[in-house]
């Protein structure tokens, strides 16, 4: 068999995974994963891996194959990525999302950064690796999930509740969001390794009060009570809290040693890395949605509204006790969907291993964590006690609004970018 090479493939499987419509709206009403779980299986069987495609419900469908390493006495390193995209209107978008279109240097469409290249990175070297017979030290299992985009339930929750037997030996594990490049400066550029992750609570509150006509005195109005409980929430000023990930992240790039009295001064002073940084000082809470009544003269009995909250490793508690006392008594709430804050040590040999990799291929990185203001499937692995980092490496143009790539509008990934991510993810696996 000729040895593959995964600098040129990487970027034909990237536009393939992205030509694979596998939006995911949340409702289980789109096309689910069955078709680019197919294409991703084929592409590992094509160099002799074998893997399980496992549905979750119709069309739901994740891929899972575990490489054997040469080092059976090694705990194994789990490689994951969802299948799954957002939706878009293409309308607006310069180039169609689904087309995998290669312009001005990029390969554009949904799913191009979050997280179609990664998966495109991750076939690429095993493919490449097996054709040319280079086991790794350490049992690699791969799985790329569905419904991540809506949660996980039925991707990674659904495979770790339901098929944790799968898992079994693995310690450690890479997924996305993670080893990204940011250039402070012409010879140095920062790569951000996600250590660590906000928890989530997704929750809707409702208001209960009389029913009535709109045109005489109500005292017990659902809609003010509501308006003003949320009100209160969204203006609510969180305070700072210094976790280790956010501490390690100023002191390893910029060498200061962070302070709550500093913080925002501090993160004033990070340009585009503002947005990002920003979100991991304090915990949040947004109101998002808001629905009550029918009828313009009718005082409708109940309220209800949906927020956004991310609390952060560690004071998940806190926030809790925060948002009751800003509701008040008159304003119940209940999960749409909750999940946990993740946060892991920066040290050890996995994190020698990909700094290692990232140095020698870009001699201007400064390796360092940050914690991520969103979520990914790592939270459902870490209740089998894996410890997981963020690791899609990308040296990206210094002028890309990376962060705005993510979920939205023109998302596209640099083809250099992508060559870069397989020689870095090939040296990964050798020193890991």
């Amino acid at each position: 068999m000729t040895p593959l090479s995964a600098e040129d493939e990487v970027v034909e499987l990237c536009q393939d995974l992205i030509r694979l419509d596998s939006t995911n709206a949340g409702d289980n009403a789109g096309p689910g994963e069955r078709t680019i779980a197919e294409y991703v299986a084929e592409q590992l069987s094509a160099v002799g891996l074998e893997s399980r495609i496992l549905e979750s419900d119709d069309r739901r469908a994740s891929v899972v194959a575990r490489i054997e390493g040469t080092d059976p006495g090694r705990d194994a390193l789990l490689l994951h990525g969802h299948l799954d995209v957002v939706p878009f209107h293409a309308p607006d978008w310069a180039h169609h999302p689904l087309s995998g279109e290669i312009a001005d240097g990029c390969v554009w469409g949904r799913g191009a950064v979050d997280m179609k290249d990664m998966d495109a990175m991750i076939l690429a070297v095993v493919r490449q690796r097996l054709s040319q017979g280079r086991r790794p030290q350490r049992d690699l299992l791969l799985v790329f999930t569905a419904d991540e985009e809506a949660g996980g339930h039925y991707g990674a929750q659904w495979l770790a509740e339901q098929h944790s037997e799968l898992f079994e030996g693995v310690t450690e594990a890479i997924g996305e969001v993670g080893g990204f490049s940011i250039s402070v400066s012409e010879t140095q550029r920062l790569y951000l390794i996600e250590a660590a992750e906000k928890g989530i609570a997704w929750m809707k509150l409702t208001a209960a009060g009389r029913a009535g006509h709109g045109s005489m005195l109500n005292s017990d109005n659902a809609v003010t009570e509501l308006a003003e409980a949320i009100g209160r929430l969204g203006r609510y000023q969180w305070p700072v809290r210094l976790t280790p990930t956010v501490v390690a992240f100023f002191r390893e790039a910029f060498d200061i040693d962070l302070r709550s009295e500093d913080a925002e001064e501090a993160v004033a002073k990070l340009g585009p890395l503002a947005r990002m940084i920003g979100a991991t000082l304090r915990n949040t809470a947004n109101p998002t949605m808001f629905d009550a009544g029918y009828k313009a003269n009718v005082i409708p009995q109940t309220a209800t509204a949906h927020v956004d909250g991310r609390f952060l490793p560690g004071y998940e508690e806190e926030f809790f006790q925060t948002v009751d006392e800003l509701l008040g008594p008159n304003v119940t709430r209940e999960f749409v969907y909750h999940d946990v804050a993740v946060e892991a040590a920066f040290e050890g040999s996995l994190v020698a291993a990909m700094t290692r990799a990232l140095t020698e291929e870009d001699p201007g990185a400064r390796v360092v964590p940050y914690t991520l203001s969103g979520g990914t499937d790592l939270k459902a692995f870490s209740r089998l006690g894996i410890r997981g980092y963020g690791f899609a490496p990308l040296n990206l143009p210094p002028d890309l609004d990376f962060a705005g790539m993510f979920h939205g509008v023109d998302e596209r990934v640099p083809v250099d970018s992508l060559r870069f991510g397989v020689r870095v993810l090939d040296r990964f696996l050798d020193y890991c």
